[in-house]
């Protein structure tokens, strides 16, 4: 079958079709660039906005406030703590004190009275054979009742015969030469000594061994 000749009108009409399809294909060619011209722009603008925040003065001010805050907070539980741990050691001085007051506040009067019992003990010792049983008996039964309240309050006595002598809590009399006690021994104790809860109140009063000549 034979192609029928174009007409002017054939012609003209392709024509016409041909330069719309060119414009559409230009308009979207337009309308993609701007698409990616805005892409860019976006990208541009968020760059800026964070450059801005990294440069924003009044945010690097209120971090520097904020570092601040946490450095005096921090010394200020610092503060408190020393506080709370001076306060504890000052509450353990005062019962330390109160402790020591407690223990030792009859001091004075346990040197008062240890005279007395000196006496006792001397007139128990000096008695002789010719005393009735009841005074010996009512000499030592005061005596032991001296002793039993002493001791009821921490006193106790120092006795060391025998022992090497101390000089923290013996006072020698005298030195005497002995062959045989090693030197330095207590040879006889003239008065005796007392603690109060540990504490020396009177030394003992004894006569001490040193090298035979």
């Amino acid at each position: 079958m034979a192609k029928e000749p174009q007409t002017p009108l054939d012609d003209e009409l392709a024509r016409h079709e041909h330069e719309a399809e060119g414009a559409e294909q230009a308009e979207e060619k337009v309308a993609e660039e701007r698409l990616m011209e805005g892409e860019l722009e976006g990208l541009v603008d968020e760059e800026e906005l964070l450059e801005g925040n990294i440069d924003n003065p009044e945010a690097e001010m209120l971090a520097a406030q904020v570092s601040e805050l946490e450095q005096s907070l921090t010394e200020a539980k610092d503060q408190a703590l020393r506080a709370a741990a001076e306060a504890q050691n000052v509450r353990r001085r005062a019962d330390q004190e109160a402790e020591k007051a407690r223990k030792f506040a009859l001091e004075k009067f346990v040197k008062e009275l240890l005279p007395v019992v000196d006496s006792l003990e001397k007139a128990l010792e000096a008695m002789e054979e010719g005393a009735s049983d009841a005074h010996r008996e009512g000499v030592s039964m005061t005596l032991k009742m001296q002793l039993d309240v002493l001791n009821k309050f921490g006193v106790e006595s120092i006795e060391p015969h025998g022992e090497p002598f101390d000089p923290q809590v013996h006072e020698a009399m005298t030195m005497v030469p002995s062959p045989d006690m090693d030197p330095n021994t207590v040879m006889d104790v003239m008065l005796k000594g007392y603690l109060l809860n540990g504490r020396l109140v009177r030394p003992a009063m004894v006569v001490v061994s040193k090298k035979a000549d």
